[in-house]
């Protein structure tokens, strides 16, 4: 280390020193360094996530399917027997909603079946509450 003493020009006053120190602002920035190394908190590789818990899937029921046809000569089948008036078709119906869970009522009907009668058995299927009424095989009434 070197130090300025003057250039010895004998008048006995020293220089002024023009030049700041800087030895206690580097000390006070590394207290502050440290300070904030410090003060922030570790940083983690992993993120943590609080999932919900799931309960296994239930087992699908597949539902009962009752399959109702109604042929060329307006005769109404129940899956594949004939009933011989529409009250059986009411007191198969009724059966039908009392089943659990509602059975699905597939409705199949001839081109040549009278409309009367078809219109009968979605009446009195939606009289008594069984909404899962699907027509099946209207593919025939396209042509």
């Amino acid at each position: 280390m070197g130090m300025n003493v003057g250039q010895g020009s004998g008048s006995g006053e020293p220089e002024v020193m023009m030049d700041i120190n800087t030895t206690p602002l580097i000390d006070v920035m590394l207290v502050l360094l440290i300070m904030l190394i410090i003060t922030i908190p570790a940083q983690l590789h992993s993120v943590n996530l609080d999932m919900p818990v799931s309960k296994p899937p239930t087992k699908k029921v597949d539902p009962v399917v009752i399959k109702i046809d109604v042929d060329a000569n307006s005769v109404i089948n129940w899956n594949g027997k004939p009933l011989a008036t529409r009250a059986d078709l009411d007191l198969k119906l009724q059966e039908a909603t009392k089943m659990d869970p509602q059975p699905e009522l597939h409705l199949r009907s001839h081109a040549k079946a009278k409309y009367e009668a078809v219109a009968a058995v979605m009446a009195n299927a939606q009289r008594l509450g069984l909404n899962k009424l699907g027509i099946v095989g209207s593919e025939q009434f396209v042509n």
